[in-house]
């Protein structure tokens, strides 16, 4: 069934037309949970609430110490899906409607700072359940991308001049970022580029501009249709070729390596992989400037074999790394020294709340796209609990420098 969109149907209230149980199968039904399970994770969960910087209404019951206001539309649904399913089931419950929040950031924020008190970690160790085939990829689709970002189609943290971030400076701040990283590449006229994961083509646009020679390498054939339309449109088809493989299987030999925000979709088992192969395609004396989402290292070890709302929905398979995980694979593991890091976490919080604001605006054309209304409150929940990750510090995005020695004479 499909349904007229507006922000307050999916962003403020319960879902207006029946969960499509086959596309959203653990959204429209509660998972199997006992009665003792249910009321024990209830009795938990209300009081790890109580003890925080909130104020949680279940029905005309509230509990916190006060701050932003949580509203529990269906106490029972809601602890029934957390004590099944952890963090996960709070993510599902949002997307439910079972819950919902005027500052959804503000209650994303407290809740990441005390993730681990709200949800205990057997709680949080949640396997099995199957992806839902109405699932984003990693690399959403180009319908997507237009409901929120700006003409860039740059899908990763912009870099401002200063805050608050405005909606018409964000196409600047991506260029910022960009020309920022090329830099640090020292990309110029003749540099032989490779980008690893092509987005929508900017950054090799960008390259080709300075004067480079430019093989970037698309994860979906999507991806590579778009960048090769808008690197034809700006001029530059005879110094860009856009690729579509394996980043693995990549050949050759190049004067610098460019990747935005690849190492969190590749996953722990690809890290390995991914840094040897960035050794193996960069020439001595050589650069590669990386940008990607870190986390703390404690939370780093602390995650794994934890299954995450995001992993479940977002990213399959991802995982953000740590910096001193990245440290330690390039040291043990390459030919590729770490020669300087940049942290801007900020940015991202106010590029996400930019997305977030962008994509509430264009309800209305997200129902005219197909996107349901339990689509549309999965991708507020991702932006918006992302958004609270760079504003609590459980996140930061960091551009990464990687150099390779000369060949001694």
């Amino acid at each position: 069934m499909s349904v007229s969109l507006s922000p307050a149907s999916w962003s403020q209230a319960r879902p207006t037309a029946p969960v499509a149980a086959r596309r959203w199968p653990d959204v429209a039904s509660l998972p199997p949970s006992s009665r003792l399970r249910t009321a024990a994770a209830g009795r938990r969960v209300r009081h790890a609430l109580g003890a925080l910087p909130l104020r949680v209404r279940f029905g005309g019951d509230a509990v916190g110490r006060g701050g932003p206001l949580m509203e529990v539309r269906d106490p029972a649904a809601f602890f029934r899906r957390i004590g099944a399913g952890g963090l996960v089931g709070l993510g599902e419950s949002y997307m439910a409607g079972e819950w919902d929040a005027g500052d959804l950031v503000r209650v994303l924020t407290v809740l990441a700072e005390h993730g681990a008190a709200l949800v205990p970690r057997p709680l949080q160790r949640t396997h099995g359940a199957q992806k839902p085939d109405g699932r984003p990829r990693p690399y959403p689709s180009g319908e997507l991308f237009a409901l929120f970002l700006d003409e860039t189609l740059t899908y990763s943290s912009a870099l401002f001049r200063g805050f608050p971030a405005e909606q018409h400076l964000l196409a600047a701040a991506q260029h910022r970022k960009t020309d920022r990283l090329l830099d640090l590449a020292q990309v110029h006229s003749g540099t032989q580029l490779l980008e690893l994961g092509t987005g929508s083509g900017e950054l090799a646009i960008r390259a080709a501009q300075r004067g480079a020679r430019v093989l970037t390498v698309a994860q979906t054939s999507e991806q590579q249709e778009l960048a090769q339309r808008r690197i034809r449109d700006a001029g530059f088809e005879s110094r860009v070729s856009v690729l579509l493989r394996d980043f693995s299987r990549v050949l050759g030999r190049f004067d610098a390596v460019v990747s935005v925000e690849m190492i969190e979709a590749v996953g722990e088992e690809g890290w390995a992989q991914y840094f040897m192969t960035l050794d193996r395609v960069l020439a001595p004396g050589g650069r590669v400037a990386l940008q990607t989402s870190t986390m703390p290292h404690d939370r780093l070890l602390a995650s794994r074999g934890t299954r995450t709302w995001t992993q479940k929905y977002i990213v399959p398979g991802g995982l953000v790394p740590s910096a001193e995980a990245i440290e330690r694979f390039v040291t043990r593991r390459t030919g590729l020294s770490l020669a300087g890091r940049d942290s801007f976490g900020p940015h991202y919080a106010e590029t996400l709340r930019l997305w977030r604001e962008r994509f509430t605006h264009n309800a209305a054309h997200a129902d005219a796209l197909g996107f349901d209304e339990i689509f549309c409150r999965m991708w507020t929940f991702h932006l918006a609990q992302r958004e609270a990750g760079f504003r609590s510090g459980t996140l930061d995005v960091q551009q990464l420098l990687l150099t390779k020695e000369e060949l001694a004479d």
